[in-house]
């Protein structure tokens, strides 16, 4: 009795012992993970930073023999137009979210909530510029730009980002309005709103978390 007691005493610790060792490998091989995926995150961010600063870096060194602003000065002097530049950027982008917002939505909600005659070939449509590579697609809009004057303008600029963007936008704003429960529409109907009030009351609240992912995304 003892023996067998004692058996089953031994049994159990080496059961505990190969379960903290399971555990310990799992938490090692998790942190291996993470550490590699913070250094691909962060790694090429820190090169950047230093080259943001470094005056001399030559090989073989590991970092950078001599600091300071010089680049900067340069960036930001008046004859680099930096912040001219920055607001320029700024401005394309807010007009081509702006224009790609206001054919994404009314596109995504009909897409969504309307019985509309081929609308996967309809999706299907707005992925057909990924099919090809994009600088045919540039190349041939540069030509039609210069024909009509719109090359080296922020209208082009602006039209040719939001042409781009809408390859995924309208895909994302129908999957956003898809998302809403039809039925809280049409219990605001029966109450006596409008369609105008279902959509800004109930629809685009419900949506805006998808249609803010697809803002971010036309943005970038």
């Amino acid at each position: 009795m003892t023996g067998e007691t004692t058996m089953r005493a031994a049994n159990m610790a080496a059961g505990r012992l190969r379960a903290g060792q399971s555990r310990l490998a799992q938490t090692i091989l998790v942190a291996t993970l993470l550490a590699l995926l913070a250094f691909a995150i962060f790694g090429p961010l820190t090169n950047l930073l230093l080259w943001a600063f470094a005056e001399k870096w030559y090989f073989p060194s590991k970092l950078p023999s001599e600091y300071g602003f010089s680049f900067w000065r340069r960036v930001f002097s008046p004859r680099g137009a930096a912040l001219a530049s920055l607001g320029t950027s700024v401005w394309i982008a807010v007009l081509t979210v702006i224009l790609s917002l206001a054919v994404a939505i009314p596109a995504g909600y009909a897409l969504a909530r309307l019985r509309l005659p081929w609308r996967g070939a309809i999706l299907l449509l707005f992925l057909l510029p990924q099919a090809v590579p994009n600088l045919p697609i540039y190349v041939n809009i540069a030509r039609v730009f210069y024909e009509i004057g719109l090359n080296g303008t922020i209208i082009g600029v602006v039209l040719v980002h939001a042409a781009h963007g809408l390859v995924l936008a309208v895909w994302i704003a129908s999957a956003a309005f898809a998302a809403v429960d039809a039925s809280l529409d049409e219990a605001a109907r029966n109450l006596g709103a409008s369609p105008w009030v279902c959509f800004r009351t109930i629809t685009l609240p419900l949506a805006a978390p998808g249609l803010m992912a697809k803002i971010g995304w036309t943005g970038v």
